[in-house]
């Protein structure tokens, strides 16, 4: 971490070592979230004030520990606003239900039978495309 004071402003490379990121991220991000607004002097060089730095690493946490997409990073956002992703780096605002994956959703409705049967099908279904592929690549060694 840079010798600054906790309020000053950091350039690309300062802020980008802070967050442990690289400064092309946040490039990317700026253009992904309009909400990430650095401070442009001359010749476009970005400076991030606090709450920048502060933004990011709410907008780190939802991507990379809370698993978002870059989509549900931006609307978690706007669902939720600036404040709400700013103090979720410092794990003050409530948390996030993690959004149930799909075979926890579907599984339990399939009884122990329907799941063995369907894990069978499949195994046939492969069995029968290797079968398949077999005689393509026999067919092919032979010419």
């Amino acid at each position: 971490m840079t010798g600054k004071a906790p309020d000053a402003y950091r350039t690309i490379s300062e802020a980008a070592e802070e967050l442990d990121l690289p400064a092309h991220v946040l490039r990317f991000w700026e253009s992904r979230f309009s909400q990430i607004k650095p401070v442009k002097r001359a010749g476009g060089r970005r400076f991030y004030r606090p709450g920048d730095l502060q933004l990011l690493r709410g907008i780190r946490t939802l991507l990379y520990e809370q698993g978002y997409t870059i989509k549900g990073a931006q609307k978690y956002l706007r669902d939720h606003g600036v404040a709400a992703v700013s103090s979720l780096a410092d794990g003050v605002a409530p948390a996030i239900p993690e959004p149930a994956r799909l075979s926890e959703r579907y599984v339990p409705e399939l009884s122990p039978v329907n799941q063995d049967s369907g894990l069978q099908t499949t195994i046939v279904r492969l069995e029968a495309a290797k079968a398949k592929l077999d005689e393509v690549l026999a067919a092919r060694s032979t010419n």
